[in-house]
């Protein structure tokens, strides 16, 4: 159970899913881990009860960090919070691992919400405006064979992600899949996906993917 500040979204079914995937890395005592838009911290734990050597979690909430120092806390591990947009406090270090669940879910327009809870979800008309930032920003931070694990929602465009990463360099497949009911704010937006032919009328569920990117460490010989 994970304590949770006001504003701060809970943990759902994509969280754990690409919580799995994650545990599934060799997270050593040598390993360092990036959680990009941590949340609540789920994956951030997981990374550091699994034994990772360190782990950072980026959010631009504030609450969001605050919630998962407090988690981390509580449980004894040893996690760093660091403030700030997707990789723009970090962008000179590098990662073994990044893993981000970010916002993709697609919103009557393009203006990002710059508080409120809404933050969590909101990623603009087509759902990437999150995601396309990571495809190009998150290889920058990667080590030498690092591993980039992103999950999403079917409606915002696996193939452009997959496309996008594969454009810088990595090899890209999917490692998990699930088929989930629409929440709360999904099943609001129904009409709005139906009007968009994003899913098929009286829809109801939507899929979700881990995606898994490795950036291949080549030797050049001189």
């Amino acid at each position: 159970m994970l304590l949770r500040l006001p504003g701060v979204y809970p943990p759902q079914e994509d969280t754990w899913l690409l919580a799995e995937a994650l545990a599934a890395e060799n997270l050593g005592p040598g390993s360092r881990v990036l959680d990009i838009c941590t949340g609540a911290g789920a994956l951030s734990l997981r990374a550091a009860s699994a034994g990772a050597g360190s782990v950072t979690a980026v959010d631009i909430s504030r609450r969001a960090l605050a919630t998962t120092w407090i988690n981390a806390r509580l449980r004894r591990l040893s996690i760093r919070v660091v403030y700030g947009d997707l990789t723009s406090p970090v962008r000179d270090q590098r990662f073994d691992v990044v893993v981000s669940n970010p916002p993709y879910v697609p919103a009557h327009d393009d203006v990002l919400p710059t508080r409120g809870i809404e933050r969590a979800w909101d990623a603009g008309v087509d759902g990437r405006m999150l995601l396309d930032r990571i495809c190009v920003q998150a290889p920058g931070v990667l080590a030498a064979s690092g591993i980039l694990l992103i999950a999403q929602s079917a409606l915002s465009g696996v193939e452009k992600t997959q496309a996008m990463l594969e454009e810088q360099g990595l090899s890209v497949e999917i490692v998990a899949r699930a088929e989930i009911p629409f929440g709360r704010v999904l099943s609001a937006r129904a009409a709005l996906f139906e009007a968009r032919g994003l899913i098929a009328v009286g829809q109801r569920t939507e899929e979700i993917v881990v995606l898994r990117a490795v950036r291949s460490h080549v030797e050049v010989n001189t």
